[in-house]
């Protein structure tokens, strides 16, 4: 049984007409001239047009020294955290030699990307979460050079914290640039800027589309969509904790999804009362209202199995479980981003430092993929060797494959193998 009793109004959902046309004309005009166009957009978007984007170590020294010390304790224990894991992760991957066959040796390599580049968002908050979580993985995987794009703050340069955070992650190159122009940037280079291999981070419609489109000159982590999170919560939930989550997800911007699915009427119930008080001193209750009125649902479901089969269907980006039957969820659960198993673990901590990475799967991507993570920087090569006895073993049966197939110049190759051996 499936009753809703809350669903998405998708006549209300925001939608940015022109995008695709405004990034494609913009890409190309970079591509083409380089730096002026960056700083003519850099210019128009963002009031920003200083004599170099970079940052310079006077100006990281200048912004730390605005900072209190209980950020920057706080902001060192995230990244410590983001780190250890990173590592961890690492450590899981392994390279190997295996002889298949006697004279037949296959082998698996893990070689970092050369170049990667992050953006980190600006927008109405100052992300510096996006920082450890965008630089330290490639950091840990052995990336050579990492840097990292964030758009000047009310014309005054990249937010004092998230360059506080991009120095301590240690960024190898900062620049004070955001949107389409950073995105086009680090893909196609400018006079000032080296093209990196590898673009990571979320941003704004822009940026994902700009991301979109430069994919295949760079490689990219994956298309963000907004932010989406999943509650499944039984009767013994605390409606208190389960409402604040909502609203926690809910003011990140207009068109964030939180979902409640519920064994329990009442909870549900309960649930909308909690909202209804919590909403009144939520300093971000006008984007988290509009949010919840546009996208949210309430599902009614009548056992944890079918509560398991709608949230897979739904395969979103965070899944949050108040519920008894914890492993349960862990054992069968299968399409989600991340997941955060009990009260006591709230979306949030995953979001800000607990140590996995809140760059996820959105908008259904987690049926195929995950989130992001340090092997999305390492390329798994592979390599071959033969002796002479192996080779003229092999040789034959692989012939006689390409000529089945019509390729007869393949064929030649291993046939005069097999001949010389």
């Amino acid at each position: 049984m499936i009753e809703y009793l809350k669903k998405k109004d998708v006549s209300k959902k925001e939608k940015i007409n022109g995008v695709k046309e405004a990034v494609e004309t913009a890409l190309e005009r970079i591509k083409l001239n380089g730096e002026v166009v960056v700083r003519e957009l850099s210019e128009k978007f963002d009031g920003w047009n200083p004599n170099s984007f970079r940052v310079s170590d006077t100006e990281i020294e200048k912004a730390i020294k605005l900072l209190p010390e209980t950020f920057k304790q706080d902001t060192q224990y995230c990244q410590n955290q983001v780190r250890k894991f990173a590592e961890a992760q690492l450590q899981s991957l392994s390279e190997f030699e295996i002889e298949m066959q006697e004279g037949v040796i296959l082998g698996q390599k893990l070689v970092p990307i050369n170049n990667v580049g992050a953006y980190i968002p600006g927008g109405r908050f100052p992300i510096v979460s996006s920082v450890q979580m965008s630089t330290i993985p490639p950091k840990v995987a052995g990336v050579e050079r990492v840097i990292a794009c964030s758009p000047s703050q009310n014309g005054e340069g990249i937010h004092p914290g998230v360059l506080y955070a991009m120095h301590l992650a240690g960024v190898d190159e900062i620049y004070s640039l955001g949107g389409i122009q950073a995105i086009g940037a680090m893909a196609y280079g400018t006079e000032n800027l080296k093209p990196v291999d590898f673009i990571v981070g979320p941003g704004n419609a822009f940026v994902a589309e700009a991301k979109r489109q430069v994919f295949g000159q760079v490689g990219i982590d994956q298309i963000a969509g907004p932010s989406e999170n999943l509650i499944i919560a039984d009767g013994a939930a605390d409606p208190v904790l389960v409402a604040a989550d909502v609203w926690g997800q809910c003011e990140h911007d207009y068109n964030a999804v939180t979902i409640l699915i519920t064994t329990s009427r009442e909870l549900a119930e309960k649930v909308e009362i909690e909202m209804n008080k919590q909403i009144k001193t939520l300093d971000t209750k006008e984007v988290a209202q509009a949010s919840w009125n546009r996208n949210g649902e309430v599902i009614l479901v009548d056992s944890e199995k079918t509560a398991v089969k709608v949230a897979d269907e739904y395969a979103i980006e965070h899944v949050q479980i108040h519920a008894q039957e914890l492993d349960y969820y862990l054992e069968n659960l299968r399409n989600y981003g991340s997941l955060f198993l009990g009260e006591e673990t709230t979306v949030t901590y995953g979001d800000k430092g607990i140590g996995t990475n809140h760059i996820l799967p959105t908008e259904k991507g987690a049926r195929y993929t995950g989130g992001l993570w340090v092997g999305k920087f390492l390329k798994t090569l592979t390599y071959q060797r033969c002796t002479e006895e192996a080779s003229k073993h092999i040789a034959p049966i692989i012939a006689r494959q390409c000529r089945y197939e019509g390729m007869i110049g393949h064929a030649v190759t291993a046939e005069l193998r097999n001949q010389k051996y």
